[in-house]
């Protein structure tokens, strides 16, 4: 029975973090140590840590550092086979665990498995819409272009991946070991460039399970919100791609991933109701690599008319017809990951 290293960096986060310790506590796959990795957070996030007693939780603590530096330490101290991640703010499924575990136990080519995601509000109340990926044959453009690990809750890492994807470096007075990258440019897309160097330097491949088991909650003050900072940080990860991507490759991933995250970013424009800005980066992302339209035409075109009908409509007019548009989705997206759950049982 593999153990499986369940690490959660913290900071700032005292609202969320006593129901993301309890959704790992009531996993039905027991056999996991919780690594609590304090970043220096100043508010009474760790002392409410301190109050369970399960023995499977150890608290470490480290200096501001960030959530890739914390998520480093983590993994040095892990014990398990299986390394898991879970921000602070997100929720599992009871499942989760176990679902991973059994996952990457019958299929030993596959280093890094992960979930869809159901979405929820800062009360935990459920969205109704979900985190609809790929789960299967993931290419790079598949990572540069639709993230299919949408966030750090889903995925679930065989340690010998991570072996395969680290270097050294003197960061902090001493020689360690490094999986995330730690440049503090890079973040929030600190996760998709470990992701690309799993797929493009280890042996293993990343898949997906069919069922949402990450509850990721939707925080305008995250740093998902921050827009101008996540599009600094994805041309910063692009250009350390640039050291390890294949040369004849590198020019074309760059271009296409770049409209689509202009796109990405266009909808969370959308979401934080930034008109100009919607309209501005979705423009951008057809105008770089106008192929978006035939690749992927339906997300695309709605992506434009969100942006446009927020632009340009009374508020009252734009939210009945958001409204609608969220129900329509999450109907759809529900009944999707119920026909491809079964059709993984059937199989």
């Amino acid at each position: 029975m593999k153990k499986v290293s369940v690490i959660i960096p913290v900071y700032k986060v005292e609202k969320y973090i006593a129901a993301t310790v309890q959704s790992v506590l009531e996993q039905t796959y027991e056999n996991f140590e919780l690594l609590i990795i304090d970043d220096g957070s100043p508010d009474k996030s760790i002392k409410i840590c301190q109050q369970f007693t399960d023995a499977r939780i150890r608290i470490i603590h480290q200096e501001n550092k960030g959530v890739a530096a914390a998520r480093n330490n983590g993994i040095r101290e892990a014990q398990g086979q299986y390394l898991a991640f879970l921000d602070a703010d997100d929720l599992w499924t009871p499942d989760k665990l176990e679902k991973h575990v059994q996952h990457l136990d019958n299929s030993p080519e596959i280093g890094v498995s992960f979930c869809r995601s159901a979405f929820i509000d800062e009360a935990s109340n459920p969205l109704g819409i979900y985190q609809i990926s790929k789960l299967k044959d993931i290419s790079i453009l598949d990572l540069l272009c639709r993230t299919p690990i949408g966030n750090g809750s889903v995925p679930v890492i065989r340690r010998e991946a991570l072996q395969q994807i680290k270097f050294s470096g003197n960061l902090y007075g001493k020689v360690e070991d490094f999986y995330f990258d730690d440049d503090r440019q890079l973040h929030p897309s600190e996760d998709v460039e470990c992701w690309l160097r799993i797929a493009l330097k280890s042996n293993y491949k990343i898949e997906g399970i069919a069922e949402a088991l990450t509850l990721y909650r939707v925080n305008s003050q995250g740093f998902s919100a921050q827009i101008q900072k996540k599009l600094k940080s994805w041309e910063t990860m692009l250009e350390k791609l640039r050291d390890y991507a294949p040369p004849q490759e590198f020019e074309q991933w760059k271009k296409i991933s770049m409209a689509y995250q202009y796109r990405h970013l266009a909808r969370r424009a959308v979401t934080l109701e930034l008109a100009s800005t919607a309209v501005e980066f979705a423009n951008k992302g057809v105008l770089i690599h106008p192929q978006i339209l035939l690749e992927e035409p339906r997300r695309t075109s709605i992506t434009l008319a969100a942006a446009y009908f927020l632009w340009l409509l009374p508020k009252p007019i734009y939210q009945q017809i958001q409204n609608l548009a969220l129900k329509i989705t999450g109907a759809n997206q529900k009944r999707r990951i119920q026909q491809e759950k079964l059709l993984t049982v059937d199989g």
